[in-house]
Parts: structure tokens; sequence; C-alpha cells
């Protein structure tokens, strides 16, 4: 008798494998590819593993096919105009699945991702970078909807004072102020 197949399936499993290597990688355990970069002078060198940056960037993983076996078992990669605290949030991106910017760097962070052919980070930055132009138009509807009930309520007390100045029941009210000359032959026999 056969049994059936079944499915055995994690869902920690791929938040532990990146736990574990970001953990390997601030340690410099197994790291196989040194990644230096430098702007204006500013330069860093970044331990890292190759399978994880091919596997993340399509940049990366072009580098590390065309080496030549003999570069040994490290390799070094030079990236030039890239900041520091750019990469290092690359990094941490590609190592974890999220990292913490600040909004003025989400554009810097998308130029790194296209650069770089990371598309889960492309992709993530163009959501949040949509996200926030329609915070930025959301607060624009709403700036301008509180504008124009400000005017409006500023111009209903005008009309409201005016309707307040002359009597309800006056008896010489004219004919363009909403009275009708048969209401107002009305209310004058009324008052006699």
């Amino acid at each position: 008798m056969e049994s059936n197949p079944v499915l055995l399936e994690s869902k920690s499993s791929p938040i532990n494998l990146l736990n574990e290597m970001q953990q390997l990688r601030l340690l410099g355990h197994l790291c196989d590819v040194t990644v230096s970069v430098e702007y204006q002078g500013v330069r860093a060198e970044f331990p890292a593993h190759k399978a994880v940056l091919a596997a993340t960037s399509k940049f990366f993983k072009e580098v590390f096919l065309n080496e030549k076996p003999m570069d040994g078992p490290r390799s070094n990669v030079f990236l030039n105009e890239v900041q520091v605290a750019d990469f290092a949030s690359f990094l941490e991106f590609v190592y974890t699945a999220r990292v913490e910017v600040e909004e003025d760097r989400v554009q810097r962070m998308l130029e790194i991702a296209e650069k770089l052919k990371c598309l889960d980070l492309s992709e993530t930055c163009f959501q949040l970078k949509k996200q926030m132009l329609e915070s930025v138009l959301l607060e624009l509807q709403n700036f301008s909807e509180s504008q124009n009930s400000e005017e409006d309520s500023a111009t209903r007390p005008s009309v409201t004072a005016e309707a307040e100045r002359e009597p309800p029941d006056s008896s010489v009210a004219a004919p363009g102020h909403g009275a009708s000359p048969e209401g107002l032959a009305a209310k004058s026999k009324e008052k006699m």
C-alpha cells in the first residue's frame, strides 16, 4: 500500500536562513568576496558571500560567473561612485530583506538598486516612493479642501449678516430680498 505524499514546508526557514547569513557576514565568517566602495575619497570594504550577492543582484551574478578560477578563493570587487552608507544599506537589505533609511535617501537607494540590478530593492523603493507621492498628493488635496471650506465659510457669514440686519417680518421689505408683492400686502393687512 502506497502512502500519499505530503508537503513539509517551513514558514520560518527563509527568515532564519537570512538571519544566519547576516550573522555570518557581520562576523566575517565564510565570506568569499570583499566589495570595496568609494565615493568622493571616502572608501570602505565590505566582506560578503558571493552566493547571497549573486542571488540578489544580477550585476554581482554576472561578475562572479565571469570570474577566472585563478583569481583565488576570495575575490575583490571595486565599486566606484557608490556612497558607503548606501552600499551598507544595500547589503543590509539583501541579507535581511529590510532596511531603514531616511526619506531623502530612498531615491539614492533606487539608483543603487538599478545600478546593481537588484530587482527586489528596486521594487521596494519604487513602491515606497509611490506611497510617499500619494501621501503628498493627499495632503495637498486636504489642504486645498480646507482652503476652499475656509473661503466658503468666509463668504457665508456676510450673507447671514445682511439677513440679520433686516428683521424677518419687516413690512418694508424690498422685492429683491425674497419678499413678493402679494406677501408684503398680506403682512401689511395682518399688522393693521
